[in-house]
C-alpha cells in the first residue's frame, strides 16, 4: 500500500473521474465500487473483463444474489458499463463480460485521467487487493491474503470499502488524511465532513462509516493535546498507510509508535474548532514552556517535534506505555468503564450530584497533571456549574463562551398536530437525544405539510401519519424490536412508500380514501394477465411439460418480455430526448433568427432616422417630418370628406359634378382651418414663431388636422341620413316592416302597439344597413374612378409664418394674410 506520490495522484484522479461520471449520479455505493473493481481488472489490451457474478460480489462484500439483483442492473442502468452474459456449461448465465465505456473511450487519449498504463492498472489492482481482496488460493499453491476490510460483508459493506479506498488514496506517507476546509457541522467534525465530500453523502452517514472503520482499527481520529491535557483539533489517520511507509528497521509495535509522543488520545465523533479559533498548523505549539520537555500529543505517525531532528532508524525507538487493549479505560478513573463518545449524554440534564460527578472531566477524575498540589482545575469548575444548572431543571447554559448543550425532552412536542402524529412512537421518542428529537420533529412537520398539500384535507394529515407509524411498528414487531429509533423514524417510519406511480399510494393504500389503491390493482392485474397469457402460450406450444420445466419456461419467457419492455422504454426515452433536443435546437434557431431580425430592423431604423423630409427637406426627419406628416393626413381626410359628400349630392357618373362637390367641401374645410389657425396664432407670442419655427409649423399643421378630423364624422352622418331616404333604403325598410308584422307572434294583432313598435325598429335597422351599404359601394366606385391629386396641397398659411409674426393680427389683416 506504499504508493509513490505520482502513482497516488494518477490513481486518485482516475478513481475520482470514475465516481464523478454522470451515469453514477444517484447510484448505490455498491455500483460505484463495482465500477472501480472492474476498472482495476480490465486488461489494457482488450478493454474487456470477464468475471463471475459471485466473484464480483466477493470483491464488493455482497452475496451473489444481491449482486445479480442490484449491482448488475445498476451497472446497466448507469450507461457506463456494457454488460453481456457468458453462458456456462449448461447454458446458464455463468459470468459477465463487461466493458467500461469511459476507459474504452479514453484509450489512446494522452492526458486523460482514465488513460492508465499497464503498470498503473496493475498498481490499482494491487491496491484494491490490499484493501478489500476476498482472498484466494492459486493452483500452484500460492495464497493471496485477504485485504484489510475483507471481513466486512453484508449491508453497508460496499460503502465502508469505498470509504477506506478513498481515504487510502487521499492519505499522505504519514497516514494522515488532509481535512477539508471551510465551515463544517460542529456536531460531526471535520473528519466526517471530509469523508462526506469524498463519498458524496451527508455528514451523519460519513460519521457512521468512520465509526465502523474505527471499530475495526482501520482509521484513527486522534486529537492534538493542549497544555491542560484536553483534546484540541482532530486528525484523520490511516494506520496501514503509515505502516507501509515506515522505515524498514521499524516493525511491530514500534511502527505503530513511530515518531509519536506520549499520551495517545482516542476519540469518537469529534468537535471541530469554532469560528473564532485560528487554523491549526504543524508548527503550532500546544505545550507550555514548563512542560516542553514532556512532548505534546501530535495525533499522527510520522510527525515529530517542531524543533527536533529525526534520529537514525537504527536507534531503538522508545514506545510509551499504551493503554491495554487499545482503550483508555485506565485513564478514566478507578471504575475502568468503557470510553464513551465525545457527545454522549451531552443533551441530558443531570438530575443529581452523583450524575454531575460522573460527568466530570477526565482531568479532575484522574487527578491534576502534577500531583504535588492537587486542586480543582478551571475545567472542573465549569463542568460543576453546568451540572448544577442542569439539575435546577433548566437547559444547561454556556460557561466560558461555550455553546449551550441541547437537552432531551421526555414528552412529545407541545404542538397538538405533532402529538397526534407521533403518538404511536412515544416510547421511541423518549429514547432519542435532543438533537435527534429536533431532527425527527422537523421531518414530521415536513411530512405533515406534504400530506396536507397532497390531499387537500385540512386536519387529516396528523391522523394519517399516526396510522402510518402504527402500521410500520406492526411490520417491525413492536417498539421493542426497534434497535435504532432515530434511523427507523427517519428512514422507515415517516417515509411514504409508493407501490405504484400514484402519489397518493402508500404501501398499496390510498391516503385520501383509506381503501386499496386501484392503480396498484391494475398493475397486479396486468402482471397476472401477462403471466396467464404466457402460461397459455407455453401450454399450446409445448404440451405435456412437467411442472418444474413448465415453470422454468414460463419464467424465461417472462424475463424475455421484461427485457423487451425495458428496451422499448429505453428507446422511447431516447426518442423523447431526441425530440426534446430537436425542439431545443429549433427554439435556439428561432431565437437567433429573431435576434438577427431585430438587429436588422434596428439598423434600418437607425439608417432611416438620418434621412431628410421628402416634402420640406428638413434634415434628420426619418424621411418625413412631423409637420409634413400632419399635412398629408389632413389632405387625405379632406379628399375623403369630398367623396363622402359627393355620394349623395352629385351624379357619380359625372366627373365634373364630383369635382365641384369636392371643391366646395375643400373650401368649407379651408375656411374652418383658417379660423382655427387665426385663433391659435392669437394665443402665441410673436417671438415664439421666430424662436421655434419647426415647432410652430408642427402645431399649426396639427391644429388643421384636428379641425378636419372633427368635421369628417359630420359629413359621414349627413351622407348616411340622405342615403337612408333614397328609394333603395325606403324599399328595404318597407320589406323589413312587413316581414316583422307577419311573424307568428304578431299574426293575431298585426296592427297592435307591440307589432308596430317591433316593425318600426326593424325598418329603421334595415334603413341604416342599406344606407351604410350604399355609402360603401359608392365610395368604392369613387375611389376607382376619381384620381387623387398629384401632390398634396400645402396649407398656404404655414409658408408665411414670419410675416404673420411681424404684423399685428386684427380681424382684417390676419384674414388677408392667411388667405
Amino acid at each position: 500500500m506504499a504508493l509513490g506520490s505520482d502513482a497516488q495522484a494518477r490513481l486518485g484522479g482516475a478513481v475520482r473521474a470514475l465516481l464523478g461520471a454522470g451515469g453514477l449520479e444517484g447510484e448505490l455505493d455498491s455500483v460505484r465500487l463495482a465500477v472501480i473493481v472492474l476498472a482495476s481488472r480490465t486488461p489494457s489490451e482488450t478493454g474487456e473483463v470477464v468475471i463471475r457474478t459471485g466473484e464480483l460480489g466477493r470483491w464488493i462484500g455482497l452475496s451473489k444474489s444481491r449482486t445479480a439483483s442490484s449491482v448488475v442492473p445498476g451497472l446497466r442502468r448507469s450507461g457506463m458499463v456494457e454488460v453481456e452474459t457468458e453462458p456456462g456449461e449448461f447454458g446458464q448465465d455463468d459470468a459477465l463480460r463487461c466493458r467500461l465505456l469511459p476507459m474504452w473511450e479514453a484509450h489512446g487519449v494522452v492526458g486523460h485521467p482514465l488513460h492508465l498504463k499497464k503498470s498503473e492498472l496493475a498498481t490499482l489492482l494491487r491496491l484494491l487487493e490490499a484493501v478489500m481482496a476476498p482472498g484466494w488460493t492459486h493452483r500452484d499453491g500460492r495464497v493471496t491474503a485477504a485485504g484489510l476490510i475483507a471481513g466486512r460483508t453484508g449491508r453497508g459493506a460496499a460503502t465502508d470499502r469505498l470509504a477506506l479506498l478513498l481515504l487510502v488514496l487521499e492519505a499522505r506517507e504519514t497516514g494522515r488524511v488532509g481535512l477539508c476546509g471551510g465551515v463544517v457541522d460542529t456536531r460531526r467534525g471535520r473528519p466526517a465532513a471530509t469523508l462526506a465530500r469524498l463519498l458524496g453523502c451527508s455528514a451523519s452517514a460519513a460519521e457512521q462509516v468512520l465509526e465502523r472503520l474505527e471499530v475495526r482499527g482501520l482509521v484513527r481520529r486522534p486529537r492534538v493535546r493542549t497544555a491542560s491535557g484536553l483534546g484540541h483539533r482532530s486528525r484523520l489517520l490511516v494506520p496501514a498507510v503509515a505502516a507501509a511507509h515506515a522505515p524498514k528497521g521499524v516493525t511491530g509495535d514500534a511502527r505503530k509508535g513511530h515518531a509519536k509522543t506520549a499520551k495517545p488520545e482516542f476519540s469518537g465523533p469529534v468537535v471541530t474548532a469554532g469560528a473564532d479559533e485560528a487554523p491549526w498548523v504543524e508548527e503550532e505549539s500546544h505545550v507550555s514552556e514548563a512542560e516542553g520537555g514532556v512532548g505534546a500529543e501530535t495525533g499522527g505517525p510520522g510527525v515529530t517535534a517542531t524543533l527536533h531532528t529525526d534520529h537514525s532508524p537504527v536507534v531503538t525507538p522508545v514506545v510509551p506505555p499504551q493503554p491495554s487493549g487499545g482503550f483508555s479505560g485506565e485513564g478514566r478513573g478507578g471504575g475502568g468503564r468503557r470510553p464513551e463518545r465525545a457527545c454522549m449524554r451531552e443533551d441530558q440534564a443531570v438530575d443529581s450530584e452523583d450524575a454531575a460527578a460522573g460527568s466530570a472531566s477526565p482531568v479532575a477524575e484522574g487527578g491534576p497533571l502534577r500531583g504535588e498540589q492537587p486542586k480543582e482545575s478551571r475545567v472542573d469548575e465549569q463542568v460543576g456549574q453546568r451540572a448544577a444548572g442542569a439539575g435546577a431543571g433548566g437547559r444547561p447554559k454556556a460557561v466560558g463562551g461555550g455553546k449551550a448543550q441541547q437537552q432531551r425532552r421526555v414528552g412529545l412536542p407541545a404542538d397538538l398536530r405533532l402529538r397526534v402524529a407521533l403518538g404511536p412512537v412515544a416510547w421511541l421518542w423518549e429514547r432519542l437525544s435532543g438533537w435527534q428529537q429536533d431532527q425527527v420533529e422537523a421531518a414530521a412537520k415536513t411530512e405533515l405539510a406534504r400530506l396536507e398539500g397532497l390531499l387537500a384535507l385540512p386536519g387529516a394529515a396528523p391522523r394519517l401519519l399516526a396510522d402510518r407509524l402504527a402500521d410500520r411498528l406492526a411490520e417491525t414487531g413492536g417498539e421493542a424490536m426497534v434497535t435504532g429509533p432515530y434511523g427507523w423514524l427517519i428512514g422507515r417510519g415517516l417515509v411514504q412508500r409508493q407501490a405504484c406511480s400514484d402519489r397518493r399510494c402508500d404501501d398499496g393504500i390510498r391516503l385520501d380514501t383509506g381503501t386499496g389503491c386501484e392503480n396498484c390493482g391494475n398493475v397486479i392485474h396486468t402482471r397476472r394477465a401477462r403471466r396467464a397469457q404466457v402460461a397459455a402460450e407455453v401450454d399450446r406450444d409445448q404440451p405435456g411439460l412437467a411442472d418444474t420445466e413448465r415453470s422454468r419456461v414460463i419464467e424465461d419467457r417472462l424475463r424475455e418480455l421484461a427485457a423487451i419492455d425495458a428496451e422499448d422504454f429505453v428507446w422511447r426515452r431516447e426518442q423523447a430526448a431526441a425530440e426534446r433536443a430537436r425542439r431545443d435546437e429549433a427554439r435556439a434557431a428561432a431565437q437567433k433568427q429573431a435576434q438577427r431580425e431585430r438587429q436588422a430592423a434596428a439598423a434600418a431604423d437607425t439608417a432611416r432616422q438620418v434621412l431628410p423630409c421628402e416634402d420640406c427637406g428638413q434634415q434628420w426627419s426619418a424621411g418625413l417630418c412631423e409637420a409634413c406628416g400632419y399635412r398629408r393626413r389632413t389632405e387625405t381626410l379632406i379628399v375623403e370628406a369630398g367623396m363622402i359628400a359627393a355620394t349623395w349630392v352629385a351624379d357619380l357618373t359625372d366627373p365634373a359634378a364630383v369635382t365641384a362637390v369636392a371643391a366646395d367641401v375643400r373650401a368649407h374645410l379651408t375656411t374652418a382651418v383658417e379660423a382655427a389657425t387665426h385663433q391659435f396664432l392669437g394665443l402665441m407670442e410673436p417671438g415664439d414663431l421666430e424662436a421655434e419655427p419647426v415647432a410652430a409649423a408642427s402645431a399649426l399643421a396639427f391644429t388643421a388636422l384636428q379641425v378636419v378630423e372633427q368635421a369628417l364624422p359630420e359629413y359621414r352622418t349627413s351622407a348616411l341620413g340622405r342615403l337612408g331616404r333614397t328609394s333603395e333604403a325606403e324599399a328595404e325598410a318597407r320589406r323589413a316592416y312587413k316581414t316583422e308584422q307577419g311573424r307568428r307572434w304578431f299574426q293575431h294583432n298585426p296592427t297592435g302597439a307591440d307589432a308596430v313598435a317591433a316593425a318600426t325598429r326593424e325598418a329603421e335597422a334595415a334603413r341604416e344597413r342599406t344606407a351604410e351599404h350604399l355609402l360603401a359601394k359608392r365610395l368604392e366606385q369613387l375611389h376607382e374612378q376619381a384620381a387623387r391629386p398629384e401632390t398634396a396641397t400645402a396649407a398656404p398659411w404655414t409658408d408665411r409664418l414670419p410675416e404673420l409674426a411681424a404684423r399685428p393680427l386684427d380681424d382684417d389683416t390676419a384674414g388677408a394674410v392667411i388667405a
